[in-house]
Order: structure tokens, then C-alpha cells, then sequence
């Protein structure tokens, strides 16, 4: 199981993961692309990543755009699998 982070090593991961807000209990961060095609082939890569960790974001997908959401609810806020997450869909983006 993992473990909750606390408010100031949440603060340093930040720190290290620049493109991603904090909101609540979660961190997200909203990614755009040029068409329709491009945002699908990052949505089915970061869903072949979330499973390979066996654990998920939450995606909110538009034509261009997507906005990734991770939290930990087995811990009732952020752990350090939501920012292993988040540097993997990271060097997605490139």
C-alpha cells in the first residue's frame, strides 16, 4: 500500500514536476495537441502506463486536449505513485 505524502514533501515534488497543480487531493495537468488523432494516441499510451503501474488517472479528453487527474484514494490524498504517474505521462509529452 503507499503511503501519504505529507504537505511538505508534496511541496518538493512539485517543485521537481513544474506542469502539475495541486488541487485539493489530487494533482492534475491539462495537456494539448493538434488534432483529434494525436490526443487519442496520448490517451491510449497513458492508459498502456497507468496499467503497466496498475494505477489510474483520471482523463478528461476534448478534440485537442486532456486533462490528467492523479490521487491516491486508498490513502485519502497524494502518495508517490500519483507522481511516478506523473513524471511517466511527462516524458510522454516529451
Amino acid at each position: 500500500m503507499a503511503k501519504k505524502l505529507s504537505p511538505k514533501e508534496i511541496k518538493q515534488l512539485l517543485a521537481a514536476h513544474p506542469h502539475w497543480l495541486k488541487s485539493g487531493k489530487e494533482i492534475s495537468r491539462t495537456f494539448s495537441f493538434k488534432n483529434y488523432y494525436e490526443t487519442m494516441a496520448f490517451v491510449n499510451a497513458v492508459a498502456f502506463i497507468a496499467h503497466g503501474q496498475d494505477h489510474h488517472p483520471d482523463l478528461e479528453v476534448g478534440y485537442n486536449k486532456c486533462k490528467v487527474r492523479f490521487s491516491s484514494h486508498d490513502v485519502g490524498g497524494l502518495s508517490d505513485k500519483d507522481f511516478a504517474g506523473a513524471a511517466k505521462v511527462d516524458g510522454l509529452a516529451g
